[in-house]
Order: structure tokens, then C-alpha cells, then sequence
């Protein structure tokens, strides 16, 4: 009993560690993942996206948007692309902070179902009413923010996406088009790939 609660605890570090990590250079397998995925438009031109969670930095999202890119054209056949169009899309939010009161409030999301005559709190299925203005549970007066995080940060992550056309021979002499080699040649050191 002991090495099964051992296991299941080894197991739940090694999923909290590789949540508290960067997102490593890698396939997107649902849309819900964080990594690259990619749109095929025409037989030389993709839509190409990478998406990182809030402790992938903008720089590293581009980096891995433009290693993808090269890495595509390669596999396609192609020498050379050019990017059509190119955007970085930010989403923050705000995270309440862990409160000295109440160890679980710390993924607590600022929302407005919080707040109002129709928010969560108001649904309890044991609650008695007693005359007054006080709200009462079957555990006695409840304040849903008493507990609650005392402070509120950031958390941003970024969406870099592009839509590329892919050519074949010497990259023409334009700064829109890349040479697909030297970007996986130059790119690879930066590239932090999951580990195995």
C-alpha cells in the first residue's frame, strides 16, 4: 500500500513539474495543447501557428512559429518561404494569488459569475433561509470571498501565427522570404524540445 501511495505521489510531482515548465518545442495533438499545428491551404501554402502557456515568453513563441515554418518547408520539398502575414496575439487574465486563509483558492480566476444576484455562491442545494438579510448554509453563515485571494497577478501567454508560401531554388532577394536551411541551421540551439 505504501509503494502505491509512493507512486501516486511521484506521479503527481512529475505532472505538477512539467505544468510549471515553458512549453517545449512540439505537436499541438488536440486544440487545447500548447505547441504548433499547422493548416494546409494550397499544395505550397500553410497556415502556421504556435501557441505557448503563460511561462513561454513571446520571443520563444515567435522562435518556434519561424522553426516550424522552416521545418515544414523542408519536409514539403521546398527551399525557400515567404510569410504572407504574420501576427502575435496576447490573452491575460488575472490570478488571484494564494490567501494566508485558504490554501485553495489558489487558481481562483477573476470572473464576473463571481459578483450579482445570480453568481455561484447563491447555489447551495443545503441551504436554510432565516429571516434576515444573512445568507445561511447548512454550515452557518457564508461569504464567498472570506478566504479568498489577497492578491491578484498577471498571467499573459501568446499565439504567434503565420501564413506561408513556399518556393523552390535560391531565395529571392527580399526580407519577407527566409531560407528554410540556414533558420533550422541558426534556430536549432535556441529550440528546447520535450524531454524524453
Amino acid at each position: 500500500m505504501k509503494r502505491l501511495t509512493f507512486a501516486a505521489a511521484l506521479a503527481g510531482l512529475a505532472l505538477l513539474g512539467a505544468c510549471a515548465t515553458a512549453t517545449p518545442y512540439q505537436q499541438a495533438l488536440t486544440s487545447n495543447d500548447s505547441g504548433y499545428s499547422e493548416q494546409k491551404i494550397e499544395d505550397n501554402r500553410f497556415q502556421v501557428q504556435f501557441e505557448g502557456n503563460s511561462l513561454t515568453d513571446r520571443k520563444t513563441v515567435e522562435t518556434y512559429l519561424l522553426y516550424r515554418a522552416a521545418e515544414l518547408t523542408k519536409q514539403s520539398g521546398y527551399d525557400h518561404f515567404r510569410v504572407v502575414r504574420r501576427d502575435t496575439d496576447s490573452n491575460t487574465r488575472l490570478v488571484g494569488s494564494p490567501s494566508a486563509y485558504d490554501p485553495f483558492y489558489d487558481h481562483f480566476y477573476l470572473s464576473y459569475r463571481y459578483f450579482g444576484p445570480r453568481a455561484g455562491y447563491f447555489h447551495d442545494p443545503y441551504r436554510r433561509y432565516y429571516p434576515g438579510p444573512a445568507y445561511y448554509s447548512r454550515w452557518g453563515a457564508y461569504d464567498p470571498f472570506w478566504g479568498g485571494p489577497s492578491e491578484y497577478r498577471e498571467r499573459t501567454s501568446y499565439v504567434a501565427s503565420a501564413e506561408i508560401v513556399m518556393g523552390k531554388g535560391p531565395k529571392p532577394d527580399d526580407v519577407a522570404f527566409f531560407d528554410a536551411s540556414q533558420v533550422i541551421f541558426n534556430l536549432t540551439g535556441s529550440i528546447q524540445r520535450p524531454a524524453a
